[in-house]
């Protein structure tokens, strides 16, 4: 390594930890990445690689494994280098300005089968359940039944309520006689989504139970110590109780979401229907639930198919 390659880093990486107080964890971060440039850029100056240059960089790191969050988070790193270096030099130009990591495998969402949805939701109703039991049930049908956020579901209060004297708004309502509940989703978009039978039935055993909120709030939900819950709290009571009912893979709030879609498009076919129950702004984002579709049918044509796989 040059001593102008030891120079401008250290300079660069002086400012980033007095003037911007960037914690010590994160500079160290940006020295790695930029040792890693260093090394790729061998005996080359920094003022002297070109956006050719950086482009063969992140192949090589591609071409030896490294992830394309990996390779987008260094390329970050040394995009802000070079807008620092280029006030130093007058650079012509920032060398990693344009250049994009490689894309990344869509992952799809995680949904659960029929089957383990109705074992997940039946696992939950037994005996005589104390109050805390019937608050978990009511949330879980809901969370299966309409396809709420974790967010929204613990930002539902009773009814609706004006505001006022330092008293928000709802921003989400149950209207049980009614059948369905009114969310507030991303974007601030309102919308209005059905209640199934079983969710209205353990919402109405959970009401008729629920003791009045700690902090004075119209929570529909409350936790242990009588307020508001909260997304966390959800998170934890449905994931232990997903291991409780036997459910075979990991279970989040959001695995409902998903699992409602998913079920939903599978029986109806109607996507704008479940891209207006999700509150997507788009249907791009309701369409990834089309893939999931197709997996579940090309798993129904290898089971049952005569000529779905080789002798």
């Amino acid at each position: 390594m040059t001593a102008a390659q030891t120079g401008w880093p250290a300079r660069y990486l002086g400012e980033l930890a007095t003037q911007r107080q960037l914690s010590p964890h994160t500079v160290a971060a940006y020295r790695r990445d930029l040792q890693e440039l260093s090394l790729l850029a061998g005996h080359e100056d920094w003022p002297r690689l070109t956006h050719h240059d950086i482009r063969r960089f992140a192949a090589r790191l591609h071409a030896g494994g490294q992830s394309a969050r990996t390779i987008a988070r260094k390329l970050s790193g040394w995009r802000g280098f070079y807008d620092w270096l280029s006030q130093q030099l007058a650079l012509a130009a920032n060398p990693v300005e344009g250049v994009r990591a490689p894309r990344r495998p869509k992952s799809l969402p995680k949904a659960l089968s029929v089957d383990d949805a109705v074992q997940l939701m039946e696992g939950n109703a037994h005996g005589h359940p104390e109050p805390p039991e019937l608050c978990d049930r009511a949330m879980f049908e809901l969370l299966y039944s309409s396809g709420l956020r974790v967010s929204e579901l613990a930002g539902l209060d009773l009814v609706y309520t004006e505001g006022g004297n330092g008293v928000p708004a709802s921003v989400g309502w149950l209207d049980l006689q009614a059948g369905e509940v009114v969310v507030t989703g991303k974007g601030r978009r309102m919308r209005r989504v059905p209640v199934g039978a079983p969710a209205r039935t353990a919402l109405a055993a959970w009401l008729a139970v629920r003791p009045p909120a700690r902090d004075g709030s119209a929570a529909l939900f409350l936790s242990a110590r009588g307020t508001r819950i909260t997304p966390r709290v959800v998170q934890n009571r449905l994931n232990a109780h997903a291991l409780r009912a036997g459910t075979p893979v990991h279970v989040h709030p959001h695995v409902l979401r998903h699992s409602f879609a998913s079920h939903l498009l599978q029986s109806s076919g109607d996507l704008r229907a479940v891209q207006e129950l999700l509150g997507h702004a788009s249907i791009t984002s309701t369409q990834v639930y089309t893939a999931l579709d197709f997996q579940h049918l090309a798993a129904v044509y290898d089971r049952a198919h005569p000529r779905a796989k080789a002798k």
